[in-house]
């Protein structure tokens, strides 16, 4: 019964997504954004991240996968290409298991106005600037995942306190960004 509820919940949570009110893309974009390639790389130059992105999915858990490595990142490929309508959404680790830096270690550093560039396997960068970032306890989906009126890309990190007996962070730090006209 708890599988077949999950699975419900999930079901309805891309539906929400991926069904209901999505916006064609801003008249402003260049005709080459329409139809935005798959993402390759994440280039964030304040804090000296230049990584290669995964296409990750959800667990069995139906959370988020995250990338297989602590120095790639893991593009949320169920959801929105960054520099399509919606949220693309972006996953990296913060630390390694043995304690050392992970991809987004610097990610708390970012601010209001830093520039973030995705560039996609037709050979093309999107630039996107940074608007926020949040600190989170668990439930945050919503904001982080299905905003659909305009065009973002949100990253996401662990932070807050080492919880051992969970084996993950009790917080989640989100750094929110649009795309730049």
């Amino acid at each position: 019964m708890l599988i077949f509820f999950t699975a419900c919940l999930f079901f309805f949570f891309l539906c929400y997504i991926y069904g209901v009110g999505k916006k064609p893309l801003a008249q402003s974009q260049t005709v080459n954004k329409i139809y935005p390639g798959l993402p390759v790389r994440l280039k964030i130059p304040s804090i000296n991240v230049d990584a290669a992105i995964q296409y990750v999915g959800v667990t069995p858990k139906a959370e988020m996968e995250v990338p297989s490595n602590d120095t790639d990142v893991g593009w949320f490929k169920i959801g929105p290409r960054p520099g399509e309508v919606g949220s693309a959404v972006i996953a990296g680790h913060f630390d390694t298991k043995k304690g050392t830096a992970g991809v987004f270690y610097n990610l708390y550093k970012l601010k209001v106005g830093d520039k973030l560039y995705i560039e996609d396997d037709k050979g093309i960068s999107t630039t996107f600037i940074v608007r926020e970032s949040r600190t989170y306890d668990p439930g945050y989906t919503d904001t982080v995942f299905s905003r659909n009126d305009g065009t973002y890309l949100n990253l996401i990190t662990c932070d807050g306190v080492w919880d051992g007996a969970k084996k993950s962070y009790d917080k989640r730090l989100v750094v929110f960004s649009d795309i730049a006209n």
